[in-house]
């Protein structure tokens, strides 16, 4: 069967790729770990168009991938050799939008900040961001179940989908998109493909649930010395404040190399072991009686603004309020406080920056996992001996979302090291020692999953290859992926 013909007559000449130029961008992330050789690029423009295209695939035995921005980390939607990448880049429109039921419908190779800006003009938000805005989709969001920035307000992605489109392994589409907030009939279909990672359905459409615009508020860059001294400034911010937006932590390895990329200055004077970010929604119920510390730390900058902005505007009490909190914490070492746009933007540039950095510093091996927020000082303790002794070379790089403990590691000149998964089932034996998860946003991909028994019963992976036996029995829907 001349497969590509086949696929030229249902989707048109033009969107169907066999040159292994043209093909090159489809085939490798951006770690530039995962790559492959697809047998063909095809371009569907309709969800009628990809039904057709996966029911040809199954008819014939031919495995795909679905893909959007292809930004994953996990290899879940890069091509093995011989399969058919399905690219959802052309289904990118968006609407309708409903501001009264607080939805908004997008096709799933739109981008996220498209979808943003389309609620944005409704008064409304979308409730996730992350740095890969740009170029990630919705449709591989929902997929991964992403997390990012807002997860302490809004959750994760799983939390802001209302309803779903998708087409089935034998090219059936499922539609639930009633936009209905309580729709309790029969299984949650939706959210089972939610963080499925294409491996039981091809996400082609999106229902949002709508947030509300936040007031903006106020960001601080506090410097402390440790993850434990992080903590305990943590849970005074949420014990004084409502509107937690945002709480991301980095060393200062990290920021060095931030600095020195982006040819940035430093916001402080001198060098602090670690720092937290921590953003709060403006008017977000401050002063709350029997909150903050007592101690007299805070020798820093206490809120003078990063551009000199001061306290003022919309956000001045949550800016006098959170500034009082860090000089009565002894664990603050120095801060800055950003309440402008352009200064929170600046300050959250130092943490956004984190990953384009430390890839312009080589292919580094990538492992997002969460541990409990009790074992995320000792695992960070313990995390340099163990990489040692099995990559005495690589350079750890940490950061990620404090609240809910969820770790970037990021082990650069230890790709060699690494071939037979060396690093990588060190550092993961080590996060399930301390009770932790082996993914937290990320997914499992091709390059987790061997270590998926870690953290998850027999039972429960029983489970999971039942439900893609039922869903998927031909098994053509990004094999290997998830389960071995």
């Amino acid at each position: 069967m001349d497969l590509p013909a086949r696929l030229r007559e249902l989707v048109g000449e033009e969107q169907v790729v066999t040159d292994p130029d043209e093909m090159a961008p489809y085939a490798q992330d951006w770690t530039r770990r995962w790559q492959g050789k697809p047998l063909v690029v095809v371009r569907p423009g309709s969800t009628d168009q990809v039904a057709a295209v996966v029911r040809l695939c199954a008819r014939e035995g031919v495995p795909l991938v679905p893909q959007g921005g292809n930004t994953g980390l996990v290899g879940a939607g890069i091509p093995q050799d011989g399969e058919v990448v399905l690219s959802l880049r052309r289904l990118n429109s968006i609407g309708p939008l409903d501001p009264l039921g607080r939805t908004l419908v997008a096709g799933a190779g739109t981008p996220l900040a498209l979808v943003q800006r389309a609620a944005r003009s409704a008064g409304l938000d979308v409730g996730i961001d992350f740095p890969a805005r740009d170029h990630a989709t919705i449709g591989g969001i929902v997929a991964t179940n992403a997390g990012g920035e807002q997860v302490p307000r809004h959750g994760p992605t799983r939390n802001r989908v209302r309803g779903l489109e998708v087409v089935m392994a034998d090219g059936s589409i499922i539609r639930r998109m009633s936009g209905l907030p309580k729709d309790n009939a029969g299984y949650n279909v939706v959210q089972l493909m939610v963080g499925s990672e294409g491996t039981l359905g091809v996400i082609t459409a999106v229902q949002l649930d709508l947030v509300p615009q936040p007031v903006p508020g106020v960001a601080a860059l506090v410097a402390v010395k440790t993850v434990d001294d992080a903590l305990t400034l943590l849970s005074a911010v949420r014990e004084r404040f409502d509107g937690l937006v945002a709480a991301e932590y980095f060393h200062d390895d990290g920021l060095q190399l931030v600095l020195r990329h982006r040819r940035l200055t430093s916001p402080f004077d001198r060098s602090h072991p670690l720092y937290l970010l921590v953003e709060v929604a403006g008017g977000s119920g401050v002063g709350r009686p029997g909150a903050g510390g007592s101690g007299s730390g805070g020798s820093g900058s206490g809120g003078s603004g990063i551009g000199g902005s001061g306290i003022g505007g919309s956000g001045a009490g949550t800016a006098a309020e959170l500034a009082r909190l860090l000089g009565d914490l002894d664990v603050v070492r120095d801060s800055v406080l950003a309440e402008s746009a352009a200064d929170r933007s600046r300050l959250l540039e130092l943490r956004e920056a984190h990953t384009e950095s430390i890839s312009a510093a080589g292919i580094p091996v990538k492992l997002d996992v969460a541990l409990p927020l009790a074992r995320l000082g000792r695992f960070e303790q313990q995390l340099p001996a163990v990489v040692r002794e099995v990559a005495r070379h690589a350079i750890v790089i940490l950061f990620g979302h404090l609240n809910e403990g969820n770790v970037h590691i990021n082990l650069l000149a230890a790709t060699e090291a690494d071939a037979g998964g060396i690093v990588t089932d060190a550092v993961l034996r080590l996060v399930a020692a301390h009770g932790g998860s082996i993914s937290a946003e990320h997914g499992i991909g091709l390059a987790k999953r061997q270590w998926l028994p870690l953290t998850r019963e027999p039972a429960d992976i029983a489970a999971m290859r039942a439900i893609k036996h039922a869903l998927d029995p031909t098994g053509i829907l990004s094999p290997g992926r998830v389960l071995v």
